[in-house]
């Protein structure tokens, strides 16, 4: 017979337990804590805890508990349970009533056994074969449904060998037992399927953002090898600095949700670039807009070469009738030189259009020289300057295939990215997500974009997530404009962007000390761009 202190102490420990699985997030340490709670709460030596498969055909296996055994299996303790499922019914489809568990699950009732060995009404011979193979003696079990709010049956869970506190000894599982045990299941199923449904609304809101970076990624299969690596580095670089002991940076900690908001901004940082239009974000050489224009010119020098050759036969036709073959060779010549003049100017203009260099005041000017300086006839007649407006200003840029204009439609990606991100109802582990995703333009020394923000305007996560954005804008393979970088050459420019108050010298420091971009290249780099980096001086 129960006292009453004892009753009453184990009725606050059932609200402490209640109030403990509704904070846990974590499945498999719920489960845990469900299965042990059970057992504490009614003296029970041993317990298993089992869970209807998705089909509804089986009862799993999730947690073996034997206290007196020191057996741990399943949860939290890392070793599987090789054990088959429990079947709900026989082959011919009829219930199976046999088991124990099963007929709980079936039934929707609880079953008290005082001694599985003298019990009539199931089969308890795989408990026997147990206790054989060990040693142990299987004698009193609890078997207790676990129902949702829907009364549906989620699970079983099934306590074993309830031991007298005082003596030692086993006895039978108590009516004020039974009652704890249904009330702890009914308080575990509701927080299994609380658990089950947030991990599935967490799964529906990772897919949209999924469906977000393939839309970005039809656009454009740079950017969405963009979308997939940066958060990829900024986790890396946040666990480093999370470990980091010593320094400006050693305050700084993550938990679980801190890890779950960070990899969702980085997930997200560039949701806004659904907005750009595909011929700016693709843009590889300076003429492309819907395809790359430099044919045109190409078209253009081969009108004109022709043209100057036509031109200079005519003229030679002409001299036939007074017979000069010097004048004639000197015609042909004139119009060859023409005609390698040109050739070169096409070759330039070429080398131009690809934007892999940066362009002299010279090489400016030469552009603007063939393209006002040089005429071609157009299909109806007209003589136009060779180059127009627009094809100058593209061939002028001086760094890089963008013009200003495109360069501000690039930008305005993460306006829209802040803007998209700032309307949306985040719950409060996620409220920082828009910040975090929003800032990796901007600079330490306020003159990034679009904000203006100084380094102590902003996260740390922020921070981090601009230094993993450039350095994969680095590195990256897949650039239509250029190849990924190198390791060493990657480095010295972000050593540099360090010193000009451009990224955040601790974080850097952490970059480098921690080796943090090596083990980002060996995972997604070529073996051709790893090569020897030298330390960053600080």
């Amino acid at each position: 017979m129960d006292s009453v202190d004892d009753l009453l102490r184990r009725l606050e420990q059932l609200n402490e337990i209640g109030t403990a699985l509704s904070r846990e997030r974590d499945i498999a340490r719920l489960l845990d804590s469900i299965l042990l709670a059970a057992k504490s709460i009614t003296h029970a030596d041993a317990g298993t805890l089992y869970r209807v498969t998705d089909d509804r055909a089986a009862l799993r296996f999730e947690i073996i508990r034997t206290a007196s055994l020191n057996m741990a299996m399943g949860g939290v303790s890392g070793k599987p349970i090789d054990f088959p499922d429990l079947p709900l019914h026989g082959a011919d489809g009829r219930p199976n009533d046999s088991l124990v568990a099963a007929y709980s699950a079936l039934h929707n009732q609880t079953v008290n056994i005082a001694d599985a060995y003298t019990a009539a009404d199931f089969d308890f011979s795989g408990t026997r074969r147990f206790d054989e193979r060990t040693g142990y003696r299987s004698q009193s079990f609890l078997t207790v449904p676990m129902k949702d709010h829907e009364g549906d049956v989620i699970g079983v869970l099934q306590l074993i060998n309830a031991t007298d506190p005082v003596t030692g000894q086993v006895r039978s599982f108590s009516t004020s037992d039974q009652s704890l045990a249904e009330s702890l299941a009914s308080q575990a199923a509701i927080a299994i399927t609380n658990r089950g449904l947030m991990t599935q609304l967490e799964a529906l809101f990772e897919s949209f953002i999924s469906l977000i970076n393939v839309a970005i990624d039809e656009k454009s299969h740079y950017t969405g090898g963009h979308c997939e690596r940066v958060p990829a580095l900024t986790m890396m670089l946040a666990e480093a600095v999370d470990q980091t002991r010593d320094g400006p940076l050693a305050v700084f900690q993550m938990g679980e949700r801190d890890r779950y908001e960070l990899k969702i901004a980085g997930l997200l940082h560039d949701c806004g670039k659904v907005t750009t239009p595909v011929h700016v974000v693709d843009k590889a050489t300076k003429l492309q807009t819907l395809f790359d224009r430099i044919a045109l010119v190409d078209t253009r020098f081969e009108v004109v070469k022709r043209d100057r050759e036509l031109e200079a036969l005519r003229a030679q036709l002409a001299l036939r009738d007074v017979k000069d073959p010097d004048a004639e060779a000197a015609l042909m010549a004139e119009a060859r030189a023409d005609i390698d003049a040109w050739d070169a100017d096409r070759e330039f203009l070429r080398q131009t259009n690809r934007g892999t260099e940066y362009m002299s005041d010279a090489a400016v000017q030469r552009v603007r020289s063939i393209g006002t300086q040089t005429s071609w006839r157009t299909p109806e007649g007209v003589e136009s300057e060779f180059l127009s407006a627009d094809e100058m200003e593209n061939l002028c840029i001086r760094g890089g295939t963008l013009t200003a204009a495109e360069r501000e439609i690039i930008n305005h990606h993460i306006v829209a990215t802040i803007k998209m991100l700032e309307q949306l109802p985040w719950p409060k582990h996620l409220r920082n997500v828009p910040e975090y995703a929003g800032g990796h333009h901007e600079r330490m020394d306020g003159k990034g974009y679009p904000k203006g923000l100084t380094r102590e305007q902003m996260s740390v996560q922020a921070r981090i997530m601009g230094i993993a954005d450039i350095f994969e804008a680095l590195t990256a393979k897949d650039q239509p404009y250029k190849p990924g970088m190198k390791l060493s050459q990657a480095m010295q420019i972000m050593t540099k962007f360090r010193d000009t108050g451009h990224i955040d010298p601790d974080l850097f420091d952490v970059f480098v000390k921690e080796r943090v971009y090596l083990r980002y290249a060996e995972q997604f780099l070529d073996p051709w761009q790893i090569d020897d980096v030298e330390p960053a001086a600080s």
